[in-house]
């Protein structure tokens, strides 16, 4: 497992740090609890170089790739990206991954978690047969830092990075005072400066200087299950099927052929799945990941990722999971052991429309 490359900076300035998706970085600067505020109504600042970069290329690279993703990457303008999911011939979910058409030279850049990268790219290897496709690990060249939150694009500012700051999985060129690199955002205001891996110290310093809140991964996995996005590994597991996951962003009906397609076709034409991902607040013993949920002596769902996250009325138990279709109307109660699973839509109410 690799160290980021904030790894000895960041356990110099006194931070607990630990492993998250594949990679040694920081779980927490102290103070979880303003952590996640920070992610949630000012601006924080995380090593993200726990996302891992590769290159398509190559003269049937558009062809090929888009054989291979769930989603729709041969009609991607320059500079737009997507979320996917890779499948197997039966449906399942091999892996998921963001790609962006990084310009119009004829390349495409895919982001994936450190836990998965290495299995991705031997998984897309083994198919490129008679194809001039080429895939290039970018990890020594591209690393990204992380900044979310309302007043990320002050912060932004502050730290002498100008605008026009990019829409929702859109793809900029960046300049800042340590060089060039890319930016692009998610949802929630949270952006990822893509940069050289030896000038991601100076960035941050740069930002921390600006304003920005320094987060581990403790407030993001708080932030995460709040949110309701599944992380592949926890809450998405190879035995899932793409519409279970609820993730229909990751999915395009009119692309035609690619692994896994008629089964995604076939669920689809059927109306339905039997079980959906959900969220669910907790009221008793947080439950491990894996727990079964029950209701009138019948299983009925599954915990996939729980904790406690800080609200101004103390902290609050919540978790993410699957439930049947027949239990998955909000405000549902099931059962497990002392603790009682009210089956909640995504993101969290409680936390993003009440606030902290």
């Amino acid at each position: 497992m690799t160290r980021t490359p904030l790894y000895d900076k960041l356990a110099g300035m006194g931070a607990a740090m630990g492993e998250y998706c594949g990679a040694q970085t920081t779980r927490s600067f102290g103070n979880s609890r303003a952590e996640f505020n920070a992610l949630l109504r000012g601006c924080a600042l995380y090593d993200f170089s726990w996302r891992a970069f590769f290159r398509v290329s190559g003269r049937d690279r558009v062809r090929w790739l888009n054989n291979m993703v769930s989603n729709n990457v041969r009609d991607l303008p320059a500079g737009h990206g997507n979320y996917s999911f890779l499948l197997s011939a039966q449906g399942h979910i091999q892996g998921d991954l963001y790609v962006f058409n990084h310009n119009h030279e004829g390349a495409f850049v895919a982001a994936t978690e450190s836990a998965q990268f290495e299995k991705i790219l031997l998984w897309l290897r083994k198919y490129i047969i008679m194809d001039q496709v080429e895939l290039t690990d970018l990890r020594e060249e591209l690393t990204p830092l992380g900044l979310q939150g309302p007043q990320a694009r002050m912060v932004l500012e502050e730290a002498g990075i100008r605008g026009p700051f990019p829409e929702v999985l859109r793809l900029a060129e960046l300049e800042w005072s340590g060089g060039k690199g890319l930016i692009t955002r998610k949802r929630f205001e949270a952006y990822e400066i893509w940069i050289r891996p030896q000038e991601i110290p100076a960035a941050w310093d740069l930002l921390a200087a600006a304003g920005a809140t320094p987060v581990g991964t403790d407030a993001l996995e708080m932030f995460r299950v709040a949110a309701g996005v599944p992380r592949f590994g926890l809450d998405i597991r190879e035995r899932d099927l793409p519409q279970e996951t609820g993730q229909m962003q990751a999915l395009n009906f009119a692309k035609g052929c690619y692994i896994g397609q008629e089964i995604v076709e076939r669920i689809r034409s059927r109306g339905s799945v039997h079980r959906t991902f959900t969220g669910f607040a907790l009221e008793g013993p947080l439950p491990a990941a894996g727990t079964k949920l029950q209701a009138n002596g019948k299983e009925l769902g599954e915990i996939t990722s729980a904790l406690a996250v800080p609200t101004d009325r103390g902290d609050r138990a919540l978790a993410l999971g699957y439930v049947r279709r027949e239990a998955a109307k909000p405000g549902s109660s099931l059962q497990t052991g002392e603790t009682t699973a009210l089956v909640s839509i995504l993101p969290f109410p409680e936390i993003f429309s009440l606030g902290l």
